[in-house]
């Protein structure tokens, strides 16, 4: 069994979500948000995701993790943003010890719903699909998720 921490990294709004892959299969584990303080200095919102994500370590104990890598973005101060962020969340998988591997957005739906290019709403719904969930977690955990499953793709042979 591997457990699979996935991250999408936001300097707002980092998802996350885990699961567990058994032999090509896959279930649920946990999902959810960490989010920063709008009004707190830039430092402090990376130190905040940075023990957010260790949090999710301590608790859910992955055995891997996934990180969305990133995308060009038409805002250079927005990119620099994201993937200081990006970073905060690498560091904290680092100090626990667990290997990293990053998918770019495009291969991450294409792993999930079959499409690049498909949009927030396409992911959302094949993760519910594909993990049998009941309901619809947030766009930001969604695609932590995908990231997730994405992975646990990667090593079905």
């Amino acid at each position: 069994m591997e457990r699979i921490l996935g991250i999408d990294p936001g300097s707002r709004i980092t998802g996350y979500g885990v699961i567990d892959s058994i032999q090509g299969k896959i279930g649920f584990v946990a999902c959810g948000v960490v989010k920063t303080s709008p009004d707190s200095p830039f430092p402090v919102r990376l130190n905040q995701i940075f023990d957010g994500i260790n949090e999710v370590i301590q608790v859910h104990e992955p055995t891997v993790a996934a990180v969305e890598d990133l995308f060009l973005a038409t805002n250079p101060r927005s990119a620099l943003k994201l993937g200081q962020a990006r970073g905060a969340a690498v560091v904290a998988v680092m100090q626990n010890g667990l290997l990293v591997y990053d998918y770019s957005p495009k291969f991450i739906k294409q792993a999930v719903v079959g499409y690049g290019q498909a949009g927030k709403a396409q992911v959302q719904h094949m993760v519910r699909v594909l993990l049998g969930l009941s309901g619809s977690p947030s766009n930001d955990a969604a695609d932590a998720l995908a990231v997730a499953i994405c992975h646990a793709n990667q090593f079905i042979l």
